[in-house]
């Protein structure tokens, strides 16, 4: 498959596949090698893809790779190489005068520290606060690229010239991953508390390229993977004690594990326990913790 398209990401971002080898047929060629191309019908392919899904074989997704060339903002990019699983070619602002664009934020998408998460946001500031964040952000994006561009003109190196501009100026890069890590990074990155930029990203990729790709796969990956529910030692012992009906001994249990603090009106789970409880909210299971 060869797609020159581009998908257009954040304000000034792109995803655009450049290539890939091997589809669907591959990861069932792969997991069955004793056997021939067109041995099996389509229904039992997809059965067998939904099997290694299922079962975490991850060997024959490796058969399959894909290759993006991607525009992304900088401080997005710290998050992304971070994922040590891909052959990376990034543009140089050694070689190259930087890209003339840093992503800006709408008056309107300014987001909150969450109370609850260190690394994560929570709700939104108002209309007039967030324009006046954006416009000390557009006013700073302009200070900086026009300083940069000065100390070119002035004859600094392009490899100092470059140390003030923002985290928000776009880079790109080829980005070369195989069929296997790119479902984990999917995984990790498309998850809603994933921070924002990099879930669109993530998003784009997944929903716009890899559901065309490899649609089985795909279909499979949603299926196991983004919209299943795993369940530790500890919570399958809490879930046998509320199918049994007996939310007492559930408080009792997670009193005793640790995971509530304080009494009466002021008890609160920690965050193993909140994790827990979204599961059972998914599940449309409520319990009382007072």
């Amino acid at each position: 498959m060869k797609n020159e398209n581009s998908f257009k990401v954040l304000d000034d971002g792109f995803v655009r596949v450049v290539d890939t080898m091997g589809d669907d047929s591959s990861v069932v060629q792969a997991a069955r090698v004793s056997y021939g191309a067109g041995t099996k019908k389509v229904s039992e392919d997809r059965a067998l893809i939904r099997y290694l899904l299922r079962h975490k074989h991850t060997s024959p997704f490796e058969m399959c790779e894909v290759k993006l060339h991607l525009r992304v903002p900088m401080d997005c990019w710290r998050q992304w190489v971070r994922h040590r699983t891909a052959n990376i070619n990034e543009y140089s602002t050694r070689y190259s005068i930087a890209i003339d664009s840093a992503q800006s934020t709408p008056q309107g998408e300014w987001r909150m520290q969450s109370a609850s998460n260190r690394q994560g946001s929570e709700g939104f500031f108002d209309e007039a606060t967030g324009a006046t964040l954006s416009a000390r952000e557009a006013e700073l994006h302009k200070l900086c690229r026009d300083e940069y561009n000065a100390r070119l003109e002035a004859g600094v190196a392009r490899e100092q010239a470059r140390k003030d501009l923002p985290l928000a100026t776009y880079t790109e890069a080829y980005w070369k991953i195989d069929l296997s890590n790119l479902l984990h990074f999917l995984e990790l990155r498309m998850e809603e508390h994933a921070q924002y930029e990099i879930r669109e990203y993530a998003r784009t990729i997944g929903e716009k390229i890899v559901s065309q790709w490899v649609p089985m796969v795909w279909e499979a990956f949603l299926e196991y993977r983004m919209n299943s529910l795993t369940f530790s030692q500890t919570e399958q012992e809490l879930l046998t004690l509320l199918y049994a009906g007996d939310q007492a001994a559930v408080i009792t249990r997670l009193r005793a594990i640790k995971w509530l603090k304080g009494e009466g009106a002021d008890v609160k789970p920690i965050l193993e326990a909140k994790e827990f409880l979204d599961k059972l909210e998914r599940l449309g299971i409520q319990i009382t913790l007072t």
